[in-house]
Parts: C-alpha cells; sequence; structure tokens
C-alpha cells in the first residue's frame, strides 16, 4: 500500500477517531510506521497530532501495559524490552490483592526488596549527546526565547541543558553599544569581535558539554552559510552532534511584538531614548537583512536542521533522527512564545485530606465543597474568554470543578501519583507498616517509586504531552493533586528536579501563572475556605534506623475521624503529633 495512504489516513485522525482505532492492533503498525517517517520528514504529520496519539497511548485504558510500552517506544524510536516500562504502568494491588499473593510474608517482600529509584543523573530520565543545537535567523524572530524555552523544557525531562547567548559574548568585548554601525558587512573591525564572541560562547558551550552537560542551545544569529559551516566544522572536531534551528518569520504582528519584546529586555537599549533604539534597531535589522542566507538543502547537505515559520505555524526538517531530536521537533511545533495567562488549583478538601490518608478517590468534604463553590465563583465572575477546564479523572477534581461554567476534560495523566500498596495509608500507618519504604522515599522523594506505584518521574513522563499541550494553549485551568501540580509548576518556574517533590501547593488557593517571553511570574489567590494543611517537609533524619518520632516529625495535623465531622459541620483539629 503506497506511504501516501498511511499519511492521508493517520493526517485526518480525530480523537474519538483514535479512540476506536486504538483498539485494534494494527494501530500499532500505522502508528509505529508514522512514527518512524516522522523522524525523517513532518509531512503529514503535525507536531499537535503526534502529541495527541501520544498522550491517548500514554493514557489509553483500552491498551494492555505491554502494547501501551511498545507503542511509546516505537513513537520514541526505542525497540528495546519494556519489562521496567510494564512494572511501571502496571495498576496497583490493594493491600488484600498483595495479602492474598503472599499471605505469609508479605510485608517482609516489600520491606526487603530493593529501593525502587532511578539512576541519580538528571531526572532518572536517559541521558542523551553530546548534543549543540545552533539557532540561526535574524534578529527578532523570537530566537531568544525559543532557546531558553527549549532548554528549561529539556532540563524538565531530565536532559542538562544550557543556552549561551553569542550576545552576551560580544557585550563582553564591547562595554558600550553605540550604535547599529556595529552590525554592518563593511565594518570589519565590528564582524572580527562579532567572530570572536561566537567562537568564545561555542568554546564555553563545548567545555560545559564535556564536562557537565549533555545539550548546549548556542542563542545566536549563524545568518550566512559560512557562519554555519564554521560551527559545523567545529561541532565535528569536538565530536559532538549538531542541529541547527532556524527561526523566521513574514507575520508583522508577531515581527511587531518581538520588536517591542527586544527593546525592553535588551542591555543594548536600556539607556537610549525610545524612539532612537527603534531606528537603530530597524536600522540593525536590515544590516542583517543584507547578509542573511537562509538553509538551503542543496548547498548545505550535511547539516540537519529545523525550520520553524512564524512561531511554529509551520515546520520543516532534514535528517532528524533519535527520541532527544524528535521530542525537540514535538516541542517546536507545540511552541507558542505570546504572553498568556493559564489557572492551576488542587482539588478542594477530600475526606481523605480530613483523615491524612495518601490518594485513594475520596469525595470531597464539607470544606472541600464550599471551595468548589467558591472557585467556581470566581472564575465565573472574572469571565475568562475561551476558558478551558481540564481536571484528572478522580473525583475530587471533577466535583471540584463542575460548577464552572467551561468545557471540561477529564484526563488521566493529570490523575495523582499512585501510592501503590500504600494507597489510602496515613503516613503514621506507612511507617508502622512499611518504615524501610517510608524511609528511601524521604532519602530520594523525586525517584522514589511505591511498590506497584509510581514515582515523581513517572509523572513527569506522563506529563510530557500536558506541557507541550500547555505551551500551545491559552487560558486553560487545571484543576489536578498535589504531585502534579508541583511538576507541572516546577516546569514554568524553572525549578531544578529534585526541588519539585517540596514545592508548596496548598489546598484551596488559585495559582495563576502569566508567561512574558521565556519568563513566568505566579501569583497565588486565597479564597478564604478553611482547610487542612497537607504540606510535609523533608525530616532531617531519612536514615532506615530512624525511630518513628524522627520519621513522623514533619507529618501534617489531621483528623481521626469523619462521622465527628459529618454530624457537627465543624471540630477542633486532633493533632497526632
Amino acid at each position: 500500500m503506497p506511504v501516501s495512504w498511511y499519511l492521508k489516513a493517520v493526517s485526518s485522525i480525530s480523537c474519538s477517531s483514535i479512540v476506536s482505532l486504538c483498539k485494534f492492533t494494527v494501530l500499532g503498525c500505522v502508528l509505529a510506521f508514522v512514527s518512524s517517517l516522522s523522524q525523517f520528514s513532518c509531512v503529514g504529520i503535525t507536531g499537535h497530532l503526534y502529541l495527541k496519539l501520544t498522550a491517548y497511548v500514554k493514557n489509553g485504558s483500552c491498551l494492555s501495559p505491554t502494547t501501551r510500552c511498545y507503542l511509546l517506544r516505537w513513537f520514541h524510536g526505542d525497540h528495546h524490552s519494556c519489562q521496567e516500562e510494564q512494572a511501571a504502568t502496571k495498576m496497583a494491588p490493594t493491600i488484600g490483592d498483595v495479602c492474598k499473593d503472599h499471605p505469609k510474608d508479605s510485608d517482609d517482600l516489600v520491606r526487603k526488596e530493593r529501593p525502587r529509584v532511578f539512576n541519580k543523573e538528571g531526572s532518572g530520565q536517559k541521558k542523551f549527546g553530546p548534543l549543540m543545537v545552533a539557532f540561526v535567523g535574524i534578529p527578532a524572530r523570537g530566537k531568544t526565547v525559543m532557546a531558553h524555552k527549549l532548554a528549561r523544557y529539556l532540563n524538565w525531562t531530565g536532559e542538562v541543558a544550557k543556552v549561551f547567548t553569542v550576545s552576551e559574548y560580544r557585550r563582553k568585548l564591547v562595554e558600550q553599544y553605540d550604535s547599529h554601525d556595529l552590525f554592518r558587512a563593511d565594518n570589519h573591525e565590528a564582524m572580527e569581535i562579532r567572530k570572536k564572541s561566537s567562537v568564545a560562547a561555542m568554546e564555553d558551550a563545548a567545555q560545559w558539554l564535556k564536562e557537565e552537560g549533555n545539550v548546549a542551545v548556542l542563542d545566536g544569529t549563524n545568518a550566512t552559510r559560512a557562519q554555519r559551516e564554521n560551527v559545523h566544522d567545529y561541532c565535528t572536531t569536538f565530536g559532538c552532534k549538531l542541529l541547527f534551528i532556524e527561526s523566521m518569520c513574514d507575520d508583522e504582528d508577531i515581527l511587531s511584538r518581538n520588536i517591542k519584546e527586544v527593546l525592553q529586555n535588551s542591555p543594548d537599549y536600556r539607556d537610549m531614548a525610545e524612539e532612537k533604539a527603534l531606528d537603530d534597531f530597524h536600522h540593525k535589522i536590515q544590516h542583517y537583512l543584507e547578509q542573511y542566507e537562509p538553509i538551503n538543502p542543496k548547498q548545505e547537505v550535511n547539516i540537519r536542521y529545523i525550520k520553524s515559520m512564524n512561531e511554529g505555524e509551520s515546520v520543516s526538517v532534514r535528517h532528524v533522527t533519535g527520541q532527544l531530536e524528535c521530542r525537540i521537533l514535538a516541542f517546536l511545533s507545540n511552541f507558542k512564545p505570546a504572553s498568556k495567562t493559564l489557572y492551576f488549583s488542587r482539588h478542594g478538601e477530600s475526606e481523605n485530606n480530613v483523615l491524612g490518608r495518601i490518594g485513594g478517590d475520596t469525595n470531597l468534604s464539607p470544606r472541600g465543597r464550599k471551595y468548589a463553590q467558591s472557585l467556581a465563583r470566581h472564575m465565573n465572575e472574572v469571565k475568562i474568554e475561551g476558558l478551558k477546564v481540564w481536571t484528572s479523572e478522580l473525583r475530587r477534581t471533577k466535583q471540584t470543578a463542575e460548577g464552572i461554567d467551561a468545557p471540561a476534560e477529564h484526563m488521566a495523566s493529570v490523575n495523582e501519583l499512585h501510592a501503590g500498596v500504600c494507597e489510602g495509608l496515613t503516613y503514621e500507618e506507612m511507617q508502622d507498616k512499611y518504615p524501610q519504604e517510608f524511609a528511601w522515599r524521604d532519602q530520594d522523594k523525586l525517584r522514589y517509586r511505591y511498590p506497584w506505584g509510581e514515582s515523581y518521574v513517572d509523572i513527569m513522563a506522563r506529563l510530557d504531552p500536558v506541557l507541550l499541550e500547555l505551551e500551545h494553549e491559552d487560558n486553560v485551568l487545571v484543576v489536578s493533586h498535589q504531585a502534579v501540580l508541583r511538576c507541572i509548576l516546577g516546569y514554568f518556574l524553572n525549578k531544578k528536579p529534585d526541588e519539585l517533590p517540596y514545592i508548596n501547593v496548598p489546598l484551596h488557593t488559585l495559582i495563576k501563572v502569566t508567561t512574558d517571553g521565556y519568563n513566568c511570574h505566579m501569583e497565588c489567590i486565597k479564597l478564604n475556605v478553611e482547610c487542612v494543611d497537607t504540606y510535609r517537609k523533608q525530616p532531617k533524619n531519612c536514615s532506615a534506623d530512624r525511630t518513628a518520632d524522627d520519621a513522623l516529625l514533619t507529618v501534617p495535623s489531621h483528623y481521626d475521624s469523619l462521622n465527628y465531622w459529618q454530624l457537627t459541620g465543624q471540630s477542633p483539629l486532633i493533632k497526632q503529633h
């Protein structure tokens, strides 16, 4: 059957069609075929469709763990065994199931098992590289924003990425920026300075790749074939892979916005009058246009590149292979740098929150229902145009969002971290039944995986398509859970992976995140409804032989019973410690 038929069929798939198709194993063949093609060409499959397919396969309840793992590995170009992924995606049994399978020694089995933690590097993800990502394009095409957001995304996924901005090296050589004459092609002295700046940035990037990183992002213009050839030769000599990203733009609105952002943020124009700065910058762009040579595959046959037109409106690629490069491609396909606002909230206080129990799928408490009403009233009064609501598939998030006048989508990918055999336990019960597990989790909360459950790294893996969608969307309210929102907020706030499990995301608080270029600003809006505090700091003593008092020192207070709560509506908080 001709290739065009497969491409035409898959490019027209809707979400509802995916649900139907995923019930048949033939989808595995089609998706694997298109995924392998997408490593070389974007023809017929967009980044948004790729995102839909991967998201559905990751969350598809109609697929077995083995099938889901196989398809995901095809998506990422990896065809090896899936033993660890199968273990990670198993549905966690209850305590009763475990005891049924191991009636005599189930506790000993869990206690004596080796700690379920990932590799200490990064977030536990596979480390690729070294890779140099070099940007191409004239000023005001969004390269710097794209470079920093790409590095942030790669760091969040477990790579070790850093941006090296050529203009910063130029400013070290030329302390005072005078005018656009610095960028004239016939200004040979200035051309030499700019060349030295580029070489210095490459050398620092290469040294950093050698010592600690695996993705260096070179934020510069590389506007001529000669400049790109120099970068290519340098990377070949150094021994790292090279990927060019060319950012092009012919949309006047985007250009106008980008120019405004440059004039506001660039140190070159910090002390220059606005009108003079605008005139100078337009002359600078004109100088670059006179020298600019877009990437031409017929003349530059050896380079690999991704071309992005109008900030991801259309994307073309050449010789892009491998999981890391395809991840970059997926990000650029969903890139949307315009300022936007996203909203996040945990569910209202749940019955398990009141009792201090982990996970579960319980209803909201009376105070949780009151918060749901307050949240709905607030969001409906603000009247956000085109608002969309995303919740998990668990009852407490659905109940929290049900009064909001906006379309809601329920997503398995934003379900709470599954605690496996510890689901439904209090921290006190976990310390009593599984003290070794409790200690292991405190030692490395990011990478620790509950027996038959998940780790924070597992959550980050299933949130990958959600983040790409959030990069593309605007005016979204995500109603989810503590661990999930820690990971999402950690991404937007550019937190280090090890910091994610200890970000404080309180109950009954609406979090507003506003993006401005590659910076994000967070505002917390308390809606004045009382609730328990579920935040637990890392204890000082995390050793396996610690006392129960040491282990439970930072456990938040909670109620002992729901019955008293439901009868009176109010009761004093019973402190356990």
